[in-house]
């Protein structure tokens, strides 16, 4: 019967296998035999063609007051299949649009300029550039 152990508080472990786990076929899973690395950086749409949320192209857009509203509209467009991309997303960015009103001071305003969102932060041009790096 084998057992692992780990030594210490270090990252090895150390196991112990009879001779007849030895001569059978090895069941480990490398690391290069994974989809991708979770740790690794990649870019807005992952190996798997699902969206990195973390992605810092997306500005923070994911998460916030907003970001349940952006991630729906982004999963849409990103999912569209229809012959002008995301036509049929217009609801959902409608809500997003709505969302970005009611808090102008943080997402920026056409009536009001803010000093502290400039033209590479605003929430136009962070969707814009997310989906310009990928194509």
């Amino acid at each position: 019967m084998s057992y692992c152990t780990k030594q210490g508080h270090g990252k090895d472990k150390v196991m112990f296998l009879t001779k007849d786990e030895l001569s059978s076929p090895s069941t480990i899973k490398l690391k290069e035999d994974e989809q991708f690395d979770t740790w690794e950086q990649h870019g807005l749409i992952l190996p798997n063609g699902s969206i990195n949320w973390d992605c810092p192209c997306l500005g923070g857009m994911a998460s916030g007051p907003c970001g349940l509203v952006f991630r729906r509209a982004f999963t849409c467009f990103h999912s569209s299949d229809a012959k002008t991309k995301g036509s049929e997303c217009l609801s959902d960015f409608g809500a997003l649009h709505e969302c970005f009103a009611k808090y102008p001071n943080l997402y920026g305003s056409k009536d009001k300029p803010s000093s502290t969102t400039d033209s590479t932060t605003s929430p136009t041009s962070v969707i814009a550039n997310a989906f310009d790096s990928q194509t």
